[in-house]
């Protein structure tokens, strides 16, 4: 054996040619272009399934905040329903029952917002008796695909197009 084959010997026992790393290469590519796009649906799927289950701590927030504060109904705005203990005891305006990051409206790429409040006047004060709670995604098609609305029955609805028109009951 002469000196050239025994380097080559070496060489091959102790790394791997330009061939075999094309082709892990290539199988590390056909593997994530397979990925990604399952990586990106399952996001929208968990990102619109936190819409559904903020939707419904918002509810639940407004009942607590309608009975906290009888005089005032429900809260026309998210901020009422949110509230830093810090600044003191809860009131009408910071009632520290929703979390920080919801009552802002913005929460896993959905933006939320109470809507539609409808007010009567009872005694020379005004009283929220009625509202929507809409959660659309922040880029249709990349955070969520659609939209989520409900009112103060609790009925959930979505609008298949990301939309704030919700027509469709959800199941």
């Amino acid at each position: 054996m002469n000196c050239t084959q025994s380097i080559r010997a070496r060489a091959r026992r102790n790394g791997f040619t330009l061939m075999e790393l094309l082709i892990v290469m290539a199988i590390i590519a056909i593997l994530m272009l397979i990925g990604i796009p399952t990586t990106r649906s399952l996001m929208k799927q968990s990102h619109e399934l936190s819409a559904k289950k903020s939707i419904q701590t918002i509810l639940q927030s407004q009942m607590m905040y309608s009975g906290n504060y009888p005089s005032k109904g429900y809260a026309c705005n998210l901020s009422y329903l949110g509230g830093d203990p810090g600044q003191g005891a809860p009131s009408a305006t910071n009632a520290q029952i929703l979390p920080e990051d919801l009552a802002k409206g913005n929460k896993s790429g959905y933006n939320f917002a109470i809507t539609a409040c409808n007010k009567s006047t009872q005694d020379g004060s005004e009283r929220v008796t009625g509202f929507t709670v809409t959660a659309v995604p922040e880029v249709v098609g990349k955070t969520g695909d659609r939209g989520y609305c409900a009112d103060e029955g609790g009925v959930l609805k979505l609008d298949p197009s990301g939309g704030k028109n919700c027509t469709e009951t959800v199941q």
